[in-house]
């Protein structure tokens, strides 16, 4: 009965509907279905275009998907910081999308670079990317959170990656389209694509997305700093939150236990003798669980409280690891998995940390909770790839299924010692 009536609270209803799909958050969420089908236009080949077409090592590719990805921790920061300094999440989140369409041109490069330069030309122009996605994560994140009730954060966020997902779902399917369409140069047209959803992307962004403005506070409350006032980057008053660093130190040890899509992919390639030309159909799948999951999730997390949900996401990337270590893992099953890991946690990460931000420093404390996990990930993606390039793909999944299994029950107490008590929608 008890489940039944958890499974009842995650279904929408039209009050919750209204209250979510606001104008911001399904703006939003158009710009990052064009943004995320751009994005994993490339993603969806990037990893097979490494390894097998410029045959870099695994090390090699763990050191770079590694670095390219942390390259987002520093820019995550400043990100936040200058959106609520001049409280202008909306051109600090247009300078982000704009990098990132930027980014596809610099990839049409690599074909005619001399010698072993080439993958150095795709590096750059993945960093860039990732620059950019670092600048627009937390205004873009602050922006729905502004648009929405804090009882609602978790189901707003659901239908954001919902919409961010099936733009997941689409961008594998037009690549997988082009390269079979294409008789030569296939990559370059993959990136030609890729650049001209981006601009669509970001014409959305400019044309529909409202800053909305901080709240006028109450007479005899502090008042938020003035826009164009620097409040400096005041982490102080977010870590002596007690509820807050345990999502900031849950984010960082979390993001140890995480290897990223391309290893997850690579390994199933590896165990299942997979051919090139089906390598974006994992990437399809993947997002086609996390588009059905989403929301559910979502409103999950409202419901039950957000950290079970977080909890239970780890405990599927968990499953992963181990099935992938076992051998010849069956597809569907890894990829169902995998992509109900990211429902119940991206996101809902971002629902659990808003509550405990003041509204004037909101952007730059999701921006620290997301560097945290960022600069987790160098740490895992260069381990992983050295394990694998040296000890063997086996060995390289078991060592990543040990520490999610020690990390996540750390996590699990860190967060119910006190999330319980302070999280909104906990029962």
């Amino acid at each position: 009965m008890y489940l039944a009536n958890v499974l009842s609270g995650a279904r929408w209803s039209r009050s919750s509907l209204r209250r979510v799909a606001t104008g911001n958050v399904l703006a939003l969420g158009t710009v990052s279905l064009f943004t995320d089908i751009s994005s994993e236009m490339v993603t969806a080949v990037l990893p097979a275009y490494l390894v097998l077409g410029l045959h870099l090592s695994f090390a090699q590719y763990g050191v770079l998907d590694g670095l390219y990805t942390g390259a987002t921790a520093v820019t995550r920061l400043l990100g936040g910081y200058l959106a609520d300094r001049f409280s202008r999440r909306k051109l600090v989140a247009t300078i982000g999308y704009g990098l990132s369409a930027l980014s596809r041109v610099g990839l049409l490069f690599p074909a005619s670079a001399p010698g072993g330069s080439a993958s150095l030309v795709v590096g750059a122009a993945i960093a860039v990317d990732r620059t950019g996605k670092g600048v627009r994560t937390a205004p873009r994140d602050a922006m729905i959170a502004d648009a929405v009730d804090e009882r609602d954060l978790g189901s707003a966020f659901g239908l954001h990656r919902s919409m961010d997902s099936l733009g997941a779902f689409l961008g594998p399917l037009a690549a997988l389209g082009i390269l079979g369409l294409a008789a030569s140069a296939a990559y370059d047209a993959v990136f030609v694509g890729s650049a001209c959803v981006a601009v669509i992307g970001l014409v959305v962004l400019v044309l529909f997305v409202r800053d909305r403005p901080r709240p006028v506070p109450e007479p005899g409350a502090e008042a938020a700093p003035a826009p164009g006032v620097a409040p400096g980057l005041r982490l102080g008053p977010m870590l002596a939150s007690r509820p807050f660093r345990r999502v900031c130190l849950v984010a960082a040890l979390l993001g140890l236990a995480t290897v990223g899509d391309g290893f997850v992919f690579l390994v199933l390639q590896d165990r299942n003798d997979l051919p090139v030309l089906a390598f974006p159909l994992l990437a399809v799948g993947t997002s086609l669980t996390f588009v059905l999951l989403a929301i559910p999730f979502g409103r999950l997390a409202d419901r039950i409280g957000r950290w079970p949900v977080i909890v239970t996401g780890y405990a599927c990337l968990l499953a992963v690891y181990l099935l992938l270590a076992a051998g010849s893992a069956p597809i569907a099953l890894v990829v169902i998995l995998y992509g109900a890991f990211y429902a119940a946690t991206d996101g809902v990460l971002s629902a659990l940390a808003v509550p405990l931000l003041p509204v004037e420093l909101r952007t730059t404390g999701l921006a620290l909770v997301q560097t945290g996990q960022a600069l987790a990930y160098v740490v895992s993606s260069i381990a992983f790839g050295v394990l694998w390039q040296y000890v063997g793909v086996g060995v390289a999944c078991l060592g990543a299924a040990a520490l999610a299994a020690v990390v996540l029950p750390i996590s699990a107490w860190v967060l119910r010692a006190r999330m319980a008590r302070t999280e909104v929608g906990a029962p």
